[in-house]
């Protein structure tokens, strides 16, 4: 009997201690507040991934307090897949309980959360995914990147104007909604452009990991274009110019933000020299303040330069911080309210407005590969 009651004096105790415990961990939780980060940081795109983290990393080690509390990072990997990101988006508004959340690097694993974030009520920003389809009709969802029918306008008119061309081929990762959308939004202007609907003389498909693109190339060279428009992931473009080179196509190759990482070089190498792509900002111009601010952090933080992925993570965090503080709250509604009303923001890659849609109304940068380096070429604004 003695030993019935002391396993239960002893049980009861252990239970007055667990709950001290719950009861201090919540107390403590008070004193944070939790922004959820679900980005690729493992499979194919897991480099695109880790520049946006870094960014965020850096914004939250800079400027690691709101509202006299203390800014918690609760990074999640999405693993490259979009199941995977709708799960990790879960994860975080349901066992964490964050407050905002950031992510994702793709427009399919960001549009995969994009349910699950509404349904919760908890505000995500946005860094690179640039499909419309990520904000239309989600009150929830923002971002401080352009989006793609401003981006596949820009790069058609460098087509067109620069490189004089008056027929264009498309190489497209069909399985990935950002390559499909941006490569009908160039299509669309380039068609314009020329004043020909027959000025896309060819659109070849490929999917996320293949390796072998010497059927798809060998079309695209029989129809010798001026220029060969390529929107998909940096491993598969880098390999697809590089072949495409050794198949003896000389038409130069252009693409959207993706290929701004160092991964691009690394596995194109003297292929991709002269490759020209739009992205969202560049170490050579900084635009801001705040640029200039990140820049020389992000270099002494990690000791390179940075992406401008990393910019828009970076960026991401602050326009969340802004929100928060102009909110006065940490609610997630009350959050959301102020990120809509979000104007004449300064952030690392520009200033900051975002329109009804929740979209970031911005200007576009042209980068050309040159002597291994990401160069800068020109500037674009987007037409008032």
């Amino acid at each position: 009997m003695k030993k019935i009651v002391a396993a239960v004096l002893s049980i009861a105790m252990a239970a007055s201690l667990m709950a001290g415990c719950s009861k201090q961990t919540q107390s403590e939780n008070n004193d944070v507040i939790k922004i959820g980060v679900f980005e690729p940081m493992t499979g194919a795109n897991a480099a695109g991934g880790q520049l946006e983290v870094e960014g965020a990393k850096l914004a939250n080690k800079l400027y690691p307090e709101v509202l006299g509390k203390k800014v918690e990072l609760v990074i999640m990997d999405n693993k490259s897949d979009k199941v995977e990101a709708a799960s990790a988006a879960a994860r975080l508004v349901e066992q964490e309980k964050v407050n905002a959340i950031i992510g994702s690097w793709g427009s399919s694993l960001s549009m995969a959360a994009g349910d699950i974030v509404k349904n919760a009520k908890v505000p995500a920003v946005g860094a690179s995914c640039t499909n419309p389809l990520v904000t239309k009709g989600n009150d929830y969802y923002f971002r401080v990147c352009f989006i793609d029918p401003f981006q596949g306008t820009v790069m058609a008119n460098y087509a067109f104007q620069k490189l004089n061309a008056k027929k264009a081929a498309i190489i497209q990762e069909v399985s990935n909604d950002y390559a499909v959308g941006l490569s009908k939004y160039f299509q669309d202007e380039f068609k314009k452009l020329t004043g020909d609907e027959n000025s896309i003389v060819a659109i070849a498909n490929y999917n996320t990991g293949d390796q072998d693109f010497s059927a798809q190339l060998t079309t695209l060279k029989d129809k010798n274009p001026d220029v060969i428009f390529a929107p998909g992931n940096f491993t598969e473009s880098a390999l697809i110019i590089k072949q495409a080179r050794q198949l003896g196509i000389k038409a130069p190759f252009i693409g959207g933000d993706t290929w701004e990482t160092p991964e691009f070089i690394k596995i194109g190498g003297k292929d991709v020299e002269g490759a020209v792509f739009s992205t969202h900002f560049t170490a050579e111009k900084p635009i801001t303040k705040e640029s200039e601010k990140f820049l020389a952090e992000f270099k002494k933080e990690y000791n390179k330069e940075p992406a401008a992925v990393s910019a828009l993570g970076y960026d991401a965090y602050l326009v969340i911080l802004d929100a928060i503080k102009r909110a006065n709250s940490t609610d997630s509604d009350k959050i959301r309210e102020a990120i809509a009303q979000t104007n004449g923001f300064e952030g690392a890659a520009g200033m900051i407005t975002l329109n009804q849609d929740g979209d970031a109304v911005k200007n576009a940068v042209i980068n050309v590969v040159k002597d291994g380096k990401f160069t800068y070429l020109d500037t674009v604004e987007p037409k008032k």
